[in-house]
């Protein structure tokens, strides 16, 4: 992690009456209530007093600052309150998507030292698209690491592959990189042939490409966009699934990425969690159509990483705010979500089939 954080304010809308500071909390100063209201809408607040001190902070139609950083505003009955926070990364962002995660700064920790593997996926052969980087280079390393070798599909991040392949070469690991655009379904069928060219068989296959595009508005979210979203998402997954699956056998796993967006309905990602909501009806569908074939089907739904995504998706001025709304008031590292694909393709989850997982600090609680 970056210790060299700065702080930085996030407002929230509250009651102008009654609210609670997390700010004040750690300070052992619990919480406000209304003291004293007038006809001139001057509003007197004190908190509860602690064993030392005893605050009063006045409220009128201007701005007030304290020296605590809580600012209030008088606006039809409301107020807002001011959060400090840590920030982690710094104000950024990239023209192109999925991203490219050598331009990040702090660089994404995607490796665990401290992992001890045990052989769970030995002599395993897994595909994992969007594998250059983010959720999926993660993923790969882990896999090496538990034994499988790993074919990596990406579009066109050339030295995030590079690096990846590079990594995994140090660890004695053995991949191959396949690059192209998963939107085309020849591309996909590519990917197979040659997987199977190279290694014989497919026994895990991870579905983690996507791109995401920040819109205000549906009225601002053209049909190109949505046409890409959905193809690269969805479509994809699909194609892939297909192609791959006559050479997947009993005991095969197939781990599909969704998001937790899906299920608090991110506003400005409308063409987004639509294409990750279908994943998710994809993966329990498709798990029940597998069952007999001893085929598991499983979805992940990550909250907010810090990948190149991020910076390649939102205005750069909420990258600061990056996971701030989760109860650990922060994102994850891709180290952090790479053990869970780990479980999914291996036989500790041999009775796991149709679930969605969430990993998200506990912004959402499935």
């Amino acid at each position: 992690m970056n210790d060299r954080c700065n702080y930085q304010n996030k407002y929230d809308k509250i009651n102008k009456y009654y609210y609670e500071s997390n700010i004040l909390k750690n300070m052992n100063q619990n919480h406000f209530y209304q003291d004293d209201y007038n006809q001139d809408n001057k509003v007197t607040y004190k908190y509860e007093e602690d064993s030392k001190n005893k605050y009063k902070f006045y409220y009128d139609n201007n701005f007030g600052q304290d020296d605590y950083g809580l600012k209030y505003i008088d606006n039809f009955g409301y107020g807002y309150k001011c959060t400090k926070y840590k920030v982690e990364f710094p104000e950024q962002e990239q023209d192109t998507q999925p991203g490219m995660e050598y331009l990040m700064h702090p660089r994404p920790i995607f490796d665990n030292p401290n992992y001890k593997s045990s052989n769970k996926l030995k002599d395993k052969v897994a595909i994992i698209t969007g594998g250059d980087s983010g959720i999926g280079r993660a993923v790969a390393i882990s896999y090496v690491k538990e034994g499988a070798k790993v074919v990596i599909a990406y579009l066109n991040e050339e030295r995030d592959a590079r690096e990846t392949e590079q990594y995994i070469k140090s660890l004695g690991g053995d991949c191959m990189l396949i690059s192209g655009d998963i939107k085309d379904r020849k591309i996909c069928d590519y990917i197979v042939s040659e997987t199977i060219r190279k290694y014989g068989k497919i026994d895990i296959l991870v579905n983690n490409a996507g791109v995401q595009y920040q819109q205000k508005s549906l009225l601002d979210i053209s049909d190109e966009q949505f046409d890409q979203t959905m193809k690269t998402n969805m479509y994809s997954i699909f194609y892939l699934t297909r192609s791959a699956l006559k050479y997947m056998l009993p005991g095969s796993s197939i781990i599909n990425v969704s998001s937790v967006t899906t299920f608090y309905g991110e506003p400005e990602l409308i063409d987004y969690v639509t294409s990750k909501g279908a994943i998710i009806g994809f993966t329990r569908s498709l798990s029940t159509n597998l069952a007999d074939k001893k085929i598991r089907v499983n979805a992940v739904a990550p909250g907010y990483f810090w990948t190149a995504l991020q910076p390649a998706c939102w205005e750069k001025e909420k990258i600061p705010t990056l996971g701030a709304d989760a109860p650990m008031k922060r994102a994850g590292q891709t180290y952090e979500i790479a053990p869970l694909f780990v479980y999914l393709a291996s036989d500790d989850s041999s009775y796991v089939t149709g679930q969605v997982m969430h990993i998200n600090g506990g912004l959402y609680k499935g």
